[in-house]
């Protein structure tokens, strides 16, 4: 599987990201690209990797976040009791 950023327009300068499944899509590709209408920027981009810890960033609460690390540490002392 491949991943490929296209640019679509240079007048809305629209880029987008497509990750290819299907390797018979190259070929469609690479003949649009061909015909002058769209433009390969880059093959093969890695995909942006967000931090858990910044991805879930404020979702709970303080005191969630609190409530949830106690009931952790509750479970962990349960299962090495056993």
């Amino acid at each position: 599987m491949e991943t490929i950023q296209l640019h679509l327009d240079e007048k809305d300068s629209d880029t987008i990201l497509i990750h290819v499944i299907n390797p018979k899509v190259m070929g469609f590709l690479h003949e649009l690209e061909k015909l002058h209408l769209i433009e390969v920027l880059r093959k093969n981009v890695a995909p942006v990797k967000t931090k858990l810890s910044d991805k879930y960033r404020g979702v709970f609460s303080k005191e969630d976040g609190e409530n949830l690390n106690e009931h952790i540490k509750q479970m962990r002392g349960e299962w090495e009791s056993i």
